[in-house]
């Protein structure tokens, strides 16, 4: 399956040809927009030693921000972003040897294994990796009993509210149009 969420052909080939690629843009997505941060593995790729955790993991984390700081910025915070993929990737290493798809493929692992598993990685909260588990059941070929239930409601067929939906320019407008109306719904509760 090829991925279309950045508008980009080869940050999208990327997203869909290294699994380390998508796990660091969904760690990146927040605030920014989506495709800025589903885009970052591709600057981050082209402006350091490539994109292999290990490398990363053990890169001079000055060097790693320096390269995350350069314009367009791979985030609008460098800073703590850069440290996030260099924590990110450590845990791969020690936990993973590495390899980010065997978060979903060791062991013939069921969504809520997955979900599990995502939930322990630095900056992985519980959104964020309902959300990563959504994207990898609707369009990554996962195919693990109870992925959606372990999804929650980002794995609901035929719903527009993350970027697990986004498959086109239509449907990202509609993904934006649920994040306006909930974050609208949101305050309007808070007042």
């Amino acid at each position: 399956m090829a991925l279309h969420i950045t508008g980009d052909p080869d940050a999208d080939a990327l997203l869909t040809d290294e699994p380390l690629a998508l796990l660091i843009g969904m760690l990146l997505d927040q605030q920014i927009a989506m495709e800025t941060a589903f885009s970052g593995p591709l600057k981050i790729r082209d402006r350091t030693d490539g994109l292999d955790a290990a490398t990363i993991a053990s890169a001079d984390p000055d060097e790693f921000t320096a390269a995350f700081s350069q314009t367009p910025a791979v985030h609008r915070f460098p800073g703590s972003m850069s440290g996030r993929v260099q924590a990110l990737c450590r845990a791969l290493v020690d936990d993973w040897g590495g390899d980010a798809a065997a978060l979903w493929t060791e062991g013939d692992p069921d969504g809520a294994t997955v979900l599990k598993r995502l939930k322990a990685l630095p900056g992985f909260g519980d959104q964020k990796a309902r959300i990563f588990v959504a994207l990898l059941g609707k369009q990554y070929g996962f195919t693990g009993a109870g992925w959606r239930e372990a999804a929650g409601g980002y794995g609901e067929e035929g719903s527009f509210r993350s970027v697990a939906d986004i498959v086109s320019p239509e449907s990202l407008t509609k993904v934006r149009e649920y994040k306006r109306a909930a974050k609208a719904a949101a305050k309007e509760a808070k007042a």
